[in-house]
């Protein structure tokens, strides 16, 4: 060979090692899964340095004493051996502890012919565990731009050729030193890659941070209105199983969609976090499970005895005035039955009974509709007639037994809520929107606010709080509206309400679709991919 052929040859080879080495670069900075990134890491370091086996050390700081983490191998010689990850003291007797204390990288020749008075030697007992043999090693640091360091670097065995197994019977025959180039181009790789590690490290720190975030979240939900206990996150499954079912649809109007990883997070965040804004709420109001809140009621009928002791009191003194009235009563008085005296006082008790039997009928009417149930006109006839009684308070006035407020309440026709309690509930979304859109989310969770938004929003316009139209609600929405309703109408954690049972919790989901309230073919995936599973919830009622 010629000496511009030898010189041609060299060219080509740099000029391929550098595509490589960008070509590795741009993985490095594109790949976020630390599992995939540290084996792409050990992977193409032993590409280039023709390695048969390898592996990868990060440093632990959490504990009280830092240590390193064996958290992946290679071995092209030995491909079925079993790893598993573990945790090594930080000391300088191994070669990575070494290496990873000191900052210095390490290129051995021979790993079982160590240098004398050097504080590091191989654990050959990994060795005699698999049959192989290790000769020549290269330990490099792997530090980030501030020189703190991430993880250590291990390359074991550079063979003459890639192809060849190693054996305890080979492998000084066919393996060699590392170069000083090579040593050069894997630590600039090294160092490159704990850049990359670090900002992979942050970013699962940030997420851990934000699902911690969101987890607190969901704790200040739930105490702040226990009976919907555990609501958000069974939503969140719900939805979340939802979205994943509708991407694996391939025929019919929910072929178009389709929710990558990410996408997944984004609509799992907005679930949980969608009723967050019930902190806004006054607390009475969550947790409302009468038409008339508890104090109210007791008022009332604090209310109801006065009334009835005000009658018992002008009973007796009406029986007074008689008496006064009519001095010759015990002499005249012979005969009871005879007696127009006596018949005067029945006529009073008699009158007296009737008013309290009134009033208790009155009492018994208050406590039935005071019940969240769907009110008939015959009761409502009945509370009107109410709100024209009338007693004599302490003070001598008169005064309605029920106040406007009171009867405005017991006059709600469905459920427990007036018109004001149910726009200050309703009122939820909006505080949940404004919260969230504080948040300064990344690119990939941007969404989260306007998904949380329109979950209550129906597919004619007669949702709330801006009365969107299918068109305008978002797919996540309409699938977080279908989630949400399921469970307001299976979740046995609700006093003011019993829970329904599967099928007919489906049939109401039917329903609404029918009337174009829900997304029909949403609706009918929930049910046929039976989504509610995903709650430990069948279809099939128990006997």
């Amino acid at each position: 060979m010629t000496e511009s052929q030898d010189r041609f040859l060299e060219s080509t080879e740099r000029s391929g090692l550098i595509e490589q080495l960008l070509a590795i670069g741009t993985a490095l900075s594109s790949t976020h899964d630390l599992s995939a990134l540290l084996t792409l890491i050990l992977t193409k370091c032993r590409e280039i340095t023709c390695s048969d086996a390898g592996s990868v050390y990060l440093v632990d700081r959490s504990g009280n004493e830092p240590c390193l983490w064996f958290k992946v191998a290679q071995n092209f010689s030995q491909p079925v051996s079993s790893f598993r990850e573990f945790a090594m003291p930080m000391t300088p007797k191994s070669l990575a502890g070494y290496v990873a204390l000191t900052g210095k990288s390490l290129n051995i020749p021979d790993a079982y012919d160590l240098p004398q008075g050097v504080p590091y030697q191989l654990d050959r007992s990994f060795d005699r565990s698999i049959a192989y043999r290790t000769r020549s090693v290269l330990v490099l640091p792997m530090q980030n731009q501030d020189r703190e360091m991430i993880g250590v670097l291990q390359l074991i065995n550079r063979k003459v050729r890639p192809e060849l197994v190693i054996t305890p019977e080979n492998a000084l025959d066919i393996t060699q030193p590392y170069l000083d180039w090579e040593k050069w181009v894997v630590q600039s790789l090294a160092s490159q890659a704990a850049i990359c590690i670090e900002r992979n490290q942050l970013q699962e720190s940030i997420e851990n941070l934000f699902e911690g975030f969101v987890k607190a979240s969901v704790q200040i939900i739930e105490a702040r209105d226990p009976c919907t206990s555990g609501h958000s996150e069974r939503v969140a499954d719900l939805t979340v199983r939802l979205s994943q079912e509708a991407s694996a649809v391939t025929i019919g109007h929910l072929r178009p969609i389709y929710f990558n990883d990410r996408q997944i997070q984004e609509i799992r965040y907005a679930a949980l976090l969608h009723d967050f804004g019930k902190v806004g709420v006054p607390e009475a109001i969550l947790g409302k499970q009468k038409k008339l809140f508890p104090m109210q009621l007791e008022v009332v009928r604090n209310r109801f005895a006065l009334a009835q002791r005000t009658l018992e009191v002008e009973c007796a003194q009406a029986k007074f005035r008689h008496l006064v009235e009519h001095p010759s009563y015990q002499a005249t008085h012979h005969s009871e039955d005879a007696c127009s005296h006596c018949q005067q006082l029945s006529t009073l008790d008699e009158k007296l009974a009737q008013a309290i039997a009134q009033l208790d009928r009155y009492w018994t009417l208050l406590v039935e509709t005071n019940e969240p149930r769907i009110l008939a006109e015959e009761p409502l006839d009945q509370l009107r007639e109410l709100a024209q009684y009338t007693y004599q308070d302490i003070d001598g006035s008169m005064k309605p037994l029920l106040s406007a407020e009171e009867m405005a309440q017991l006059m709600v026709p469905r459920g427990t809520l007036t018109l004001a309690e149910r726009d200050a509930i309703q009122s939820h979304v909006t505080h949940t929107y404004e919260f969230l859109k504080r948040i300064p989310w990344t690119k990939q969770l941007q969404n989260v606010p306007a998904i949380a938004y329109a979950h209550h929003e129906k597919m004619d316009g007669s949702g709330y709080p801006l009365g969107l139209k299918q068109v305008d609600i978002p797919i996540q929405s309409q699938m977080m509206a279908i989630a949400d309703i399921y469970d307001a109408l299976t979740a046995g954690d609700r006093p003011y309400k019993r829970s329904l049972s599967v099928p007919t919790a489906l049939k109401i989901l039917r329903q609404e679709a029918a009337q174009s309230k829900l997304n029909s073919d949403l609706v009918e995936l929930f049910e046929q991919r039976q989504i509610f599973a995903v709650l430990g919830h069948s279809a099939i009622e128990p006997k």
